[in-house]
């Protein structure tokens, strides 16, 4: 097939079998080239595959990030997926290059889509809770979510209500939803000194950071600056995850108690 029949085939998406057949056949045979000639074959490859990075993308349109942005992102770890995939070892491309797109646009979101920043394990849940309700026209609930993605309810409830943090809501909209002559949501608002506030709470951390054993700060700066999962956290200081669960509940109780005792709010 010539380059240019090739990309003009390719505009339209391929039905799935030949695509596959097409795909095994491009790295058969750039597995014998070098040079230019194996980077003319691989550029093909990722021609043929590039219908299903825009279908990947479209799964996680509408949620605060640009269509746009999100079809760059599969392309280009389309294009890393096509270099470093080993043909010669009899495996299905897209088996390495889907999870690799989706990997991808999750870091995407999670590094640039997020407004508020919940925790890395809540951001990543967040997608696959909105895919399995929307897959179900919103209908199911909090439970049926869980079962399916094989969490915990509590979890599911969790990335659920973190769902406002990709576009949360104008404080110039109406209070009351619909209705123009009423407050806005700016305008309820207590008004408060933050630059005070934010000063007493870091005062307060900072004393109470301080009177934390060595292994709690350790956990600490692991978890909230580093952003290590509490698996990752267990392998470095040689505990379970549990163990790592354990600690970081006790230490969020100390700082919540340092808080109370000194009545402020933390920023």
């Amino acid at each position: 097939m010539s380059t240019a029949t090739f990309q003009d085939t390719f505009r339209q998406d391929l039905p799935r079998d030949i695509r596959r057949q097409e795909t095994t056949r491009l790295f058969a045979e750039a597995a014998q080239a070098t040079g230019i000639e194996r980077d003319r074959l691989v550029e093909e490859i990722i021609l043929v595959n590039t219908s299903v990075a825009r279908t990947i993308a479209k799964r996680y349109a509408n949620r605060g990030v640009a269509l746009e942005d999100l079809e760059s992102v599969a392309y280009l770890a389309l294009v890393r997926a096509a270099q470093k995939f080993d043909g010669d070892k009899g495996e299905d491309f897209l088996v390495y290059a889907v999870p690799t797109i989706r990997g991808e646009i999750k870091r995407h979101f999670r590094d640039h889509g997020w407004v508020v920043r919940p925790p890395r394990r809540v951001q990543e849940l967040q997608a696959d809770v909105v895919r399995v309700r929307e897959s179900r026209d919103g209908e199911a609930d909090a439970a049926e979510i869980a079962d399916e993605l094989g969490v915990g309810v509590a979890d599911v409830n969790e990335a659920l209500a973190a769902k406002g943090c990709f576009t949360p809501a104008s404080l110039d909209a109406p209070a009351r939803a619909g209705d123009t002559e009423s407050a806005t949501l700016g305008e309820l608002l207590p008004t408060l000194d933050e630059d005070l506030a934010r000063a007493e709470t870091r005062a307060v951390l900072g004393s109470a950071l301080a009177r934390l054993t060595d292994r709690e700060q350790t956990v600490v700066q692991m978890r909230f600056v580093d952003d290590l999962t509490q698996a990752e956290i267990g392998e470095h200081i040689g505990v379970t995850q549990m163990q790592v669960s354990r600690i970081l509940k006790q230490v969020l109780n100390k700082l919540r108690t340092a808080l109370a005792e000194a009545d402020v709010v933390a920023a």
